[in-house]
């Protein structure tokens, strides 16, 4: 699909300067778009509930299709409203009241309240919004977008037509980046590309930022210069980590894991990560496999909760160690 028209600003982050700007320029979910086009051609939009990751098109999705609806008209009859905004109870009864309750004079047409990252607004404010969503909707149709849908009470998510945004895959992004790379003239290698496409996660916010910052820092997007402005663990790193956990003793193995950590300021939660998807490959018994995991589990949880680094390597090179003991036992 063609690039949306770059906003001629130099300064202006990636991110927002290819933002698409119709619902034509979006790269994936066209049964969503497909389905959202029906509803506004035969004017029957209905209140939408948009989740789903980061950086899948949820915000791009509801606003180019507003920007379909009203055209030049768009900043009266639309209000936007972000976690960086106060939306607890009194936002609800006052900002989002207000501009429901109000007709236009010279324009016609139901306006769009379109709350992002919704799941960060208050119990209150949501019972709120419910009673202001059913009095307003001759008026005007509610758009929440957000990340964790179960953070939206029922009683919302009841008035609401749900529509999931799933990651995207790495041949939708592929063809986006390499368009960017073309249009900023970027100088990327094809490691580079796979580089970017693996560290995404399906979030194309996550893709241009990524490749605007290493085409920045670097001369080339390649895949050593990627995983280094990123600051993720490079690959051939992280198989040395795993033979150091699968063949050395616990004191070797955990001076090198740490020395390395201290060296390439490598964060531990970054290597286990990375770990978890080389034993998932490997033809592990199914109770090596199951200890692995397990002890792996508990080292990523008790490092969410800001436990030493060190003494978490430790414990995660005890886990192979374990696992090592029951292959020969075995």
């Amino acid at each position: 699909m063609a690039l949306s028209t770059p906003s001629p600003d130099p300064q202006m982050p990636w991110v927002e300067k290819y933002r698409p700007s119709k619902l034509e320029d979006l790269v994936a979910h066209e049964d969503i778009v497909s389905i959202i086009t029906r509803l506004i051609d035969n004017d029957n939009l209905p209140h939408l509930l948009l989740y789903g990751p980061p950086g899948t098109g949820k915000t791009s999705t509801i606003v180019a299709a507003a920007k379909k609806m009203y055209g030049p008209t768009y900043n009266s009859m639309t209000l936007e409203l972000n976690a960086s905004d106060s939306r607890g109870i009194d936002v609800v009864r006052n900002e989002i009241k207000e501009f429901a309750g109000t007709r236009q004079l010279f324009s016609s047409g139901i306006k769009l309240i379109i709350l992002d990252e919704a799941d960060a607004m208050t119990s209150d404010a949501q019972f709120a919004l419910r009673r202001v969503i059913e009095k307003y909707t001759r008026n005007a149709r509610f758009c929440l977008i957000c990340n964790y849908v179960n953070k939206i009470i029922p009683a919302l998510q009841s008035r609401c037509t749900r529509f999931r945004f799933a990651p995207l895959k790495q041949e939708q992004i592929r063809g986006r980046l390499v368009e960017v790379a073309e249009a900023e003239k970027v100088n990327i290698t094809e490691c580079g590309i796979g580089a970017i496409l693996n560290l995404s996660g399906g979030d194309m916010r996550r893709v241009l930022n990524l490749l605007q910052s290493t085409s920045m820092a670097c001369e080339v997007v390649d895949e050593r210069n990627v995983y280094l402005t990123s600051g993720a663990p490079l690959p051939n790193d992280v198989k040395m980590v795993m033979e150091w956990l699968l063949n050395d003793n616990f004191k070797e193995a955990y001076e090198k894991l740490t020395g390395m950590g201290a060296i390439k300021g490598y964060a531990l939660t970054d290597v286990l990560t990375d770990l978890s998807t080389i034993v998932m490959g490997m033809d592990f018994p199914p109770g090596v496999l199951a200890v692995l995991l397990d002890g792996m589990s508990d080292v990523e949880h008790r490092l969410a909760f800001g436990t030493d680094e060190k003494l978490q390597a430790a414990s995660l090179v005890g886990v192979f160690v374990k696992a090592r003991h029951l292959m020969k036992v075995a």
